[in-house]
């Protein structure tokens, strides 16, 4: 932007400067031609004069000799007799002739100037011509003085111009850049930027627009992370209260089934109410094992799935795989996409889970016999409990460097892709989220 300031004022300049400069180059050079011939004009005069008052030879050579033409062998006068008083001659003698026989003076081109023929009556009563030769020298003195001056002149009107177009514009371009990284930042999630308003009225404008914006933004997700944080809380009370209903339940295997299921969904509330606490722009960091966790809640479903009748497969997974997701947020993701497959398939439906892998990227792959999604749920949809939990999914597939994937499974139903970008840490440096 700041380029094309200079380039435009450039160009204007450039425009402005060849109208002005290209008459006054003009006049420079017709400046210089009507001087040189001036002075001709003036020594064949003086000439003339001798011619009109004494008609002798002897005077008439001095005379062209008194001149600084004459001196240079650049005048001649050609006598009615039809002699020559001076050098040769440098025009055709046919127009020598016609000069004689017209009475008007002529001006004509030569090979290294032009000659001037001017008749003038002699004391005899006849008509003598002289003959003066302006070389180019002379007709073109301070031409190109003249010119280099005008170049300089309109070079630094150039750059004076640009380098002023450059400081004028310079305002504008730091405001816009400044009000470009601060939109970048804010769509990264920096949800504290702000600018200061600069520039010119329009620029200034949007950067005090842009501050409201983020203000709002900032002030509906800190609204929308609270009411998530007080309905989470809210769900303590019915937790308890079944916790306690849990207890008072005789001991065995439903008893521990059920008080593992209180515990876990206790345990994401109290997840969900941290996350909701932390700051905006916070977002957990960790990497964790995808093998170890994908084996972890495989086994945590299968219980259910033999008491459902479900067959199920777990492909061998054959070293550990790290990606860049939280451990807490990989058993979300992978827990909401296979209690789908509990809650929208029949019981008996079949399911496989499969982990792949190759140079910088990890895939899960979980494949059902159900009957499949109707139709792929729209981004940022959840108008159903299947539509939260591929919500789900898809945000920590996208914050591992990744993205979800709906497909037509082999075994006739849904399959769901989570693919991941790994890392090179070791297990043993996974941070849980």
């Amino acid at each position: 932007m700041r380029r094309r300031f200079v380039l435009v004022s450039a160009v204007v300049t450039v425009l402005v400067v060849a109208v002005f400069a290209v008459p006054l180059a003009w006049l420079a050079y017709q400046y210089a031609y009507d001087r040189a011939m001036s002075g001709a004009e003036r020594e064949v005069v003086a000439v003339g004069t001798v011619l009109a008052v004494d008609g002798d030879r002897t005077e008439i050579l001095h005379a062209v000799a008194s001149t600084s033409a004459g001196q240079a062998s650049r005048l001649t006068v050609h006598l009615p007799d039809g002699t020559v008083a001076g050098p040769s001659g440098w025009a055709p003698q046919s127009v020598t002739r016609r000069v004689l026989r017209t009475g008007r003076g002529e001006t004509l081109p030569v090979g290294d100037g032009v000659v001037h023929l001017h008749p003038t009556p002699t004391t005899a009563g006849g008509v003598a011509v002289v003959e003066i030769l302006v070389p180019d020298a002379l007709l073109h003195r301070g031409v190109h003085l003249a010119w280099a001056g005008l170049a300089s002149v309109s070079v630094l009107l150039v750059g004076g111009a640009a380098v002023l177009a450059d400081r004028l514009a310079a305002g504008p371009v730091q405001a816009t850049r400044q009000l470009a990284r601060a939109a970048g930042a804010l769509g990264d999630g920096d949800l504290t930027v702000r600018v200061v308003p600069d520039g010119p009225p329009e620029i200034a404008s949007a950067g005090a627009a842009f501050n409201d914006l983020a203000g709002r933004v900032a002030a509906l997700l800190a609204a929308e992370r609270e009411l998530v944080a007080d309905l989470s809380h809210r769900l303590r009370t019915p937790l308890t209260a079944l916790r306690l209903g849990v207890e008072a339940l005789p001991a065995g295997a439903d008893k521990d089934r059920l008080s593992g299921a209180a515990e876990a969904v206790e345990q994401q509330v109290d997840a969900v109410i941290a996350r909701a606490r932390e700051p905006l722009a916070a977002s957990p960091a960790g990497h964790c094992d995808l093998r170890a966790v994908v084996g972890e809640r495989v086994a945590y479903w299968a219980a259910l799935a033999e008491d459902q009748d479900r067959s199920f497969t777990l492909g061998p997974i054959p070293a550990p795989v790290m990606v860049p997701v939280p451990d807490a947020e990989l058993c979300d993701a992978l827990d909401s996409l296979l209690g789908n497959i509990f809650r929208h398939t029949p019981e008996g439906t079949g399911f496989a889970v499969r982990v792949a892998t190759e140079p910088g990227r990890a895939t899960v792959t979980i494949d059902d016999a159900g009957p499949g999604l109707p139709a792929p749920p729209r981004r940022g949809r959840s108008d159903s409990s299947t539509g939260l939990g591929l919500s789900i999914a898809r945000r920590v597939a996208e914050a591992g460097g990744g993205e979800l994937g709906i497909d037509v499974s082999p075994l006739g139903g849904a399959r769901i892709t989570l693919t991941f970008a790994t890392t090179a840490s070791h297990p043993g440096t996974a941070q849980p989220g």
